[in-house]
C-alpha cells in the first residue's frame, strides 16, 4: 500500500499549517477531521474564500502575520512548499524539533490509495494533467492534486479515489521523509530555483530525486535516459523499483522509445506492446514525445488497454497558458505559454514551432542563463518584445542574435507592437523565461491578459 505507517508523527494534539492557501486549507480539514486542534497562520493576507472554508469549519486562523507563541507549541507543522528554510521562523521551529512537513506528507497517511507521482523541471503539468485524462477515460476513479487541481489533503479528507495523480515540485519533495510513491515520474532536470539550492546544481538534483525515496521492488520508477543531469545522477542512489527510461535517442528493451517510422513504442514485461505514431498525438514538439512516453509508461504500469492510450493520447487538450493557442489573425498564429517561467521551457516551446517567431520575453528574472535558447533564437526568432521592468539582460543576451528588439509599456502595448512585426505565417509567441510578479499577479493573469490583448486586435 501507498500509505506510510501512522506511527512517524503524532496522531493527535496541536497541528499548525503554515500558509493558507489550497494546499493549507486543505491540510487544516484534514487535520480537523482526524481528530487534531488546528490553528492555521499566514504572514500573507489570507483570501477571502479561504478565510470563508475555514470559518465554515470552525477552524482558527491569522491572517496577515505569524504570531510565534501560538506556533511554536505545535505538535506536528505542515508548511506550505512556498516557504523557504532560511526564514526566521523555521529556523526557529527546526532547532526547536517540531516535525516539519510538506501537506503531500501530511495527507498521504491517511489513504491507502495508489499514488503516482510526477516531477521534473519543465512538463510536470501537462504529463500530469494527460496522466490524469487518460486513466479517467479508462474508467479508474481517479483524482488530481499536488500542484494543480484541489488539495490533496482535502481530496483525502472528503472524497474516495482509488488512484492520485500528484505533479510534486522539488519544494514539496524537501519536505517529504516518509511517503512513498508507487509509480515514481522525473521528467528531466533543467536549473531552476537554484536561489533555495545555495546555487549548487546537486542539491536541486538530490530535492528531485526525493521522489524515487522509500520505493520497493513492486514499485516503478519511470525517467529520461536522454536527461543529461538524470542520467549522471543515477549511480548516486539505490534505486529498487523497476526502472522504466524513455528515450528518443535509442531502443530500450522495457521502457519508451522511438523507432526507425517514428512510432512511440512502449514495452514493459507482461505487458501487451504498446505503438502509435507521434504525428497522431495531440500534443506535437520534441518536448511532448517525452510527456506522452511518460504518460504512457504510466498508463500500461496500470494495464490500459492500447485503445484507450491511443484515443486519449490523440484528443488530449493542452492546459491553459502552456503552448496554447489563442488565435489565427491575419495568417498570424498567436500563442500563449506563459507557464515558461524559466529558460528550459522557452527553448521547448521554440523548439515547437517554426521559423518566423515574433517572442514575448522578460519579467522577474531569477538569474536566468540564457546562453541555452541564442542557437535556437538565432534559426527561428526575428523579434524580441521586452515585457516586464527589468529588460537589461535580455538585451544584453540577444542583440546579437535578432535584428529587431524592443521594449513595451505594457501586455496591450507588446501585442500592438508583436501585430505589426509579424507577417502572414509568423508565430507570436508569450514565452516569458521569467516570474510574473513586476506587472501581474501570477502566470495565470500575464497569460490572460495577452489573450484578450490578442482578442482586441
Amino acid at each position: 500500500m501507498a500509505n506510510i505507517a501512522n506511527t512517524y508523527y503524532p496522531q493527535q494534539g496541536r497541528l499548525v499549517i503554515l500558509g493558507a492557501g489550497e494546499s493549507g486549507v486543505g491540510a487544516a480539514i484534514l487535520g480537523k477531521d482526524k481528530g487534531f486542534d488546528v490553528f492555521v497562520s499566514d504572514l500573507g493576507v489570507i483570501a477571502e474564500s479561504y478565510q470563508k472554508q475555514l470559518q465554515d469549519e470552525g477552524i482558527t486562523f491569522e491572517s496577515g502575520q505569524h504570531t510565534e507563541a501560538a506556533i511554536l507549541n505545535a505538535d506536528v507543522i505542515v508548511k506550505s512548499p512556498g516557504i523557504p528554510e532560511k526564514a526566521p521562523l523555521i529556523k526557529k521551529l527546526r532547532e526547536a524539533g517540531i516535525p516539519l512537513i510538506s501537506e503531500i506528507e501530511f495527507a498521504a497517511q491517511y489513504t491507502d490509495a495508489r499514488l503516482i507521482c510526477i516531477t521534473g523541471s519543465n512538463g510536470k503539468s501537462t504529463t500530469t494533467m494527460l496522466t490524469h485524462y487518460m486513466l479517467e477515460k479508462a474508467g479508474l476513479n481517479v483524482g488530481l492534486a499536488g500542484n494543480i487541481g484541489k488539495s490533496f489533503a482535502l481530496q483525502v479528507a472528503r472524497a474516495d479515489f482509488d488512484v492520485y495523480v500528484l505533479e510534486i515540485s522539488s519544494f514539496m519533495l524537501d519536505d517529504m521523509y516518509h511517503f512513498r510513491a508507487d509509480v515514481a515520474v522525473l521528467l528531466n532536470i533543467t536549473p531552476d530555483h537554484l536561489d533555495r539550492y545555495d546555487y549548487k546544481m546537486e542539491n536541486y538534483v538530490n530535492s528531485k530525486f526525493r521522489v524515487i525515496q522509500n520505493q520497493t521492488a513492486n514499485d516503478f520508477f519511470i525517467y529520461c535516459s536522454d536527461d543529461e543531469e538524470t542520467v549522471k545522477a543515477l549511480p548516486r542512489f539505490d534505486i529498487k523499483a523497476m526502472m522504466l527510461p524513455m528515450t528518443q535517442e535509442d531502443v530500450v528493451s522495457a521502457g519508451a522509445y522511438l523507432n526507425e517510422k517514428k512510432d512511440l513504442i512502449i514495452n514493459i514485461p507482461n505487458r501487451e506492446i504498446f505503438a502509435m505514431n507521434i504525428e497522431e498525438l495531440s500534443l506535437q514538439g520534441r518536448h511532448n514525445v517525452y510527456n506522452n512516453m511518460a504518460s504512457g509508461l504510466v498508463a500500461k504500469v496500470q494495464e490500459l488497454r492500447n485503445q484507450t492510450m491511443k484515443e486519449s493520447m490523440g484528443s488530449y487538450v493542452n492546459i491553459p497558458h502552456r503552448l496554447e493557442h489563442v488565435a489565427f489573425i491575419g495568417g498570424v498564429n498567436y500563442i500563449n505559454d506563459s507557464k515558461a517561467t524559466n529558460v528550459n521551457s522557452v527553448w521547448y516551446a521554440l523548439e515547437s514551432f517554426s521559423p518566423d517567431i515574433v517572442l514575448l520575453l522578460g519579467g522577474v528574472d531569477k538569474g536566468n542563463d540564457y546562453d541555452m535558447l541564442r542557437d535556437l533564437v538565432k534559426q527561428k526568432v526575428k523579434a524580441i518584445i521586452c515585457i516586464g521592468k527589468d529588460t537589461s539582460r535580455i538585451h544584453d543576451a540577444f542583440e546579437d542574435e535578432v535584428d529587431v528588439i524592443v521594449n513595451s509599456a505594457s501586455m496591450d502595448d507588446a501585442v500592438q507592437i508583436a501585430s505589426h512585426l509579424a507577417k502572414k505565417g509568423d508565430t507570436v509567441l508569450l514565452s516569458p523565461a521569467c516570474a510574473s510578479f513586476d506587472w501581474f499577479k501570477n502566470y495565470e493573469e500575464r497569460g490572460d491578459k495577452f489573450k484578450d490583448a490578442v482578442m482586441a486586435l
